[in-house]
């Protein structure tokens, strides 16, 4: 028979014994480590770990959130504890290209992605029949200049009552305000070609072509009210040469940003990663 199974994740202070303190507790609560990473930043002092362990005693969540607390304030630790069987409520937000939307609902009905997606939202009708093919609801959040703050209510409303504690952003072509990146930090996650800042605006591949690129990449981070520029996740890149076309080109680089963002995706719901202020600390 199984043992539940959790993880823990924590920063703090860079201090000796953390590890050990750790360890002892868990082992005076009757869990067994199954694996751990550290790192510690030698820049900033800070100290980050992730555990995962069984509970052979069978305490659940709130006991071991209980009997964490004291050490977590004698540490001055930034600590979370996850059920390993929980999967992140997620929302998909996309505009009118689907590659990324496709390739993470099939990840997500094969097992490979332990998120539980209560929700897509556009802001075109484009993809209903798809959503609705993998039996997740799907929302039509039409957006101008003049209704911004009203359809963002309304986003926020569907997060709300979907439980929604990730937001990812598979292509979806509208700025949010700071206000909601504030609300939400650390649980919006966004894709997008590694050109930047060579080539922003439309049509990035065309212009990538038109100037020779050799290397065609995407990057995923977390958003925040900075534009394309928050704490990176993860990223890649292909090589591509004279002979391939524009579509070539394109059809790369849909390819890069369905990786790129599931694997961002998967480790977020994992609780690999952690955030060292600008940077994220992502244990393999």
């Amino acid at each position: 028979m199984s043992h539940p199974t959790f993880v823990l994740t924590l920063s703090c202070p860079d201090a000796i014994g953390i590890v050990a303190d750790v360890a002892s507790l868990l082992a005076e609560s009757g869990c067994n480590i199954l694996e751990s990473a550290q790192h510690g930043d030698a820049g900033n002092g800070r100290f980050f770990m992730r555990t995962v362990f069984e509970s052979a005693g069978g305490l659940r969540l709130a006991a071991l959130e209980q009997r964490f607390a004291p050490l977590a304030r004698r540490r001055s630790m930034d600590a979370r504890l996850f059920d390993a069987a929980r999967k992140t409520p997620t929302a998909i937000m996309v505009s009118k290209f689907g590659h990324c939307l496709n390739d993470l609902m099939f990840r997500r009905r094969t097992g490979a992605l332990p998120i539980d997606i209560k929700a897509v939202v556009s802001n075109h009708e484009d993809f209903r029949d798809l959503a609705g093919s993998f039996g997740v609801p799907f929302h039509h959040l039409p957006i101008t200049a003049a209704t911004k703050v009203a359809q963002e209510a309304a986003l926020e409303d569907i997060l709300e009552r979907g439980g929604v504690e990730l937001v990812v952003l598979a292509r979806y072509m509208q700025i949010l305000s700071p206000e909601f990146c504030a609300r939400r930090a650390g649980q919006i996650i966004n894709i997008h070609h590694s050109f930047l800042p060579s080539f922003k605006g439309a049509k990035p591949y065309h212009r990538a072509y038109e100037r020779g690129v050799k290397l065609i990449g995407a990057t995923a981070h977390y958003v925040t009210e900075d534009l394309d520029e928050g704490p990176i996740i993860e990223q890649a890149v292909e090589r591509v040469g004279h002979q391939l076309s524009v579509d070539d080109y394109i059809a790369v680089g849909r390819d890069v940003e369905a990786l790129v963002l599931a694997r961002a995706v998967k480790w977020h719901a994992e609780h690999r990663v952690l955030l060292n202020g600008m940077r994220a600390v992502v244990f393999g």
